[in-house]
């Protein structure tokens, strides 16, 4: 539970994320029909005045999203999903100096909202779906979280099956950083993240929380979304928004076994118990 083996420390926007601490990545969906709160953002206003609640309590990093990627989803044209995101970005980076990732894995979606001020890229595809993506990256001089996902997000929950679930998720990330590096992008920029959620069974997605310090090896800080997601139902049958306590005990296994940004949607009850988790980990 020492910050002994973390990674270097990355620049994202104006801020140094140096994983003295563990941070927190704020979801907003610009999106009618995420999982979880499709529908509720989709208002540019309201998408601002939810960012501004985020801030207020204690977010590190706000990841718009404007295609759903839960299992089934149709993909969004770019247009669309451009016209979705990009007024919230302007919005937000004419008020504030919080760090913005867009949340996409086309490429000219990265470019417009990087050009109106988004600070990071995370591609769930992990630089697979679109080859321009890595260049676009290493020219604006952005990090990007490259996500491990086994199919497309319609068709992923299809009967996953591995052979060794780790191994395989862990070569499939390395091959991301390695994509990413041959285009241009110092390794330093590289975020990983092991997909929980996307191409997964439920079985997978609790192993991948309990073997989450075996992404170590590969050398970049780890990022986890795992809140409100089905899995953590199963074990209540609770819908998405009842799955608070659920995401808040997998955000803190994820902390323990070496997550060092988790993506929520709870962002007040999660960076109070990182606070914890840090006050601990430092301690003596």
């Amino acid at each position: 539970m020492k910050y002994n083996s973390d990674p270097a420390p990355i620049q994202i926007g104006s801020r140094l994320f140096d994983f003295s601490r563990r941070y927190v990545m704020g979801v907003l969906n610009v999106t009618p029909d995420s999982f979880s709160d499709g529908g509720r953002f989709l208002e540019p206003g309201s998408a601002i005045n939810h960012a501004e609640r985020m801030i207020s309590e204690g977010v590190d990093i706000i990841d718009i999203g404007g295609e759903s990627t839960r299992p089934g989803a149709d993909p969004v044209d770019i247009q669309a999903e451009i016209e979705r995101v990009l007024p919230v970005v302007t919005a937000l980076r004419k008020k504030f100096d919080i760090p913005i990732s867009i949340d996409t894995y086309k490429s000219e979606v990265a470019e417009a909202c990087i050009t109106a001020g988004a600070d990071m890229i995370n591609d769930i595809s992990g630089l697979r779906h679109d080859p321009r993506m890595a260049s676009v990256t290493a020219r604006h001089g952005v990090p990007v979280a490259v996500m491990h996902m086994k199919g497309e997000p319609r068709t992923m929950q299809e009967n996953p099956v591995y052979e060794n679930l780790i191994e395989e998720v862990k070569g499939f990330l390395a091959g991301s950083i390695e994509i990413a590096v041959n285009s241009g992008v110092p390794k330093e920029r590289v975020i990983i993240d092991p997909g929980i959620g996307f191409g997964k069974t439920f079985p997978h997605n609790f192993s991948i929380l309990k073997n989450l310090s075996s992404f170590a090896e590969l050398g970049a800080p780890i990022l986890v979304g795992a809140s409100r997601k089905s899995f953590l139902g199963s074990l209540s049958g609770s819908d998405p928004d009842d799955r608070f306590e659920e995401s808040l005990a997998a955000a803190l296994i994820a902390a323990v076994e070496g997550a060092h940004i988790l993506r929520v949607h709870d962002v007040a009850a999660s960076r109070r118990i990182l606070r914890v988790y840090d006050s601990v980990a430092q301690a003596d």
